[in-house]
């Protein structure tokens, strides 16, 4: 699944291309995504002005000049781009939405079909749909108390920790495998037992490592690309995740791999002691 840094860079890619620009069409295909389209909203969308183009965790939302609001997320496969309306439409494209620059469309493609877009009415709908599913604060700038007491008052896993987005939002499982590396912490260990230094180490590294991720233009593992089609390249600094079996680039031990919280973790067992 696209994490931050995929979905920032689809964000910084297509804010260029969108802002300023209306829309003059919208298609949607026969396969319904995990929402479905509704033919209601091609009304309302066209003619729309895109005024911005933002990120909130892993959510995409462009802001309309009528106060409307079309968020998207990716899903496990999602491609959001801005392409030649002369490209040929590719298979598993769901959505179609042409703009006033000529020869130029906004297409959504998503092979498993768990993304999904849905038109809002107002901001307020969209912030109330974040608070109703308990979206968390993004990891930048967090507020150090915060983090702490979120860390102190449970009982789970470090690696779940991270993974809730209602705790932090945006981060997934590449993202927390790597900023457990940074930080040297074990995946396993109970989050109250961290203590403030190593949760304020924690909290640090998640922001280091997504922001070097961000600069990376994402972690291209297989469907991922940005809002101009480019590939991401921070797969190549990978330094646990999806290294298992190679020696760690720290301490040269074999890179291991268990499964906590539902999700393939991998470690070091040297670096990042339990």
């Amino acid at each position: 699944m696209p994490e931050l840094p995929e979905v920032e860079t689809v964000v910084r890619d297509l804010r260029p291309l969108l802002v300023g620009r209306r829309f003059t069409s919208a298609w949607a295909g026969r396969l319904a995504l995990r929402k479905p389209w509704k033919a209601a909203w091609k009304k309302r969308l066209v003619g729309r002005r895109v005024e911005a183009v933002r990120r909130r965790g892993k959510w995409i939302v462009l802001e309309l000049d009528d106060g409307g609001r079309l968020v998207i997320h990716l899903g496990m496969t999602g491609q959001l781009t801005v392409t030649s309306t002369d490209e040929p439409r590719k298979a598993h494209t769901h959505l179609r939405f042409d703009l006033d620059e000529p020869i130029r469309q906004l297409r959504f493609r998503d092979v498993r079909r768990f993304g999904s877009a849905t038109l809002f009415p107002s901001e307020e709908e969209v912030e109330a749909s974040f608070t109703a599913s308990g979206l968390g604060p993004e990891p930048f700038g967090l507020d150090p108390a915060y983090w702490r007491q979120r860390m102190a008052s449970t009982s789970r896993c470090v690696k779940a920790v991270l993974l809730d987005q209602g705790v932090v939002a945006g981060v997934g499982n590449i993202y927390a495998d790597e900023a457990l590396f940074e930080a040297r912490l074990h995946p396993s260990l109970i989050a109250s037992a961290l203590g403030d230094e190593a949760a304020d180490r924690l909290r640090q590294a998640v922001a280091s490592v997504l922001n070097r991720a961000i600069e990376g233009r994402g972690s291209t593992i297989r469907d991922y690309v940005g809002g101009s089609g480019l590939r991401g390249a921070f797969q190549n600094e990978f330094r646990v995740y999806g290294c298992t079996g190679r020696p760690c680039n720290r301490c040269t031990a074999v890179i291991e791999r268990v499964r906590l919280a539902g999700r393939s973790t991998h470690y070091c067992p040297q670096c990042q002691k339990s």
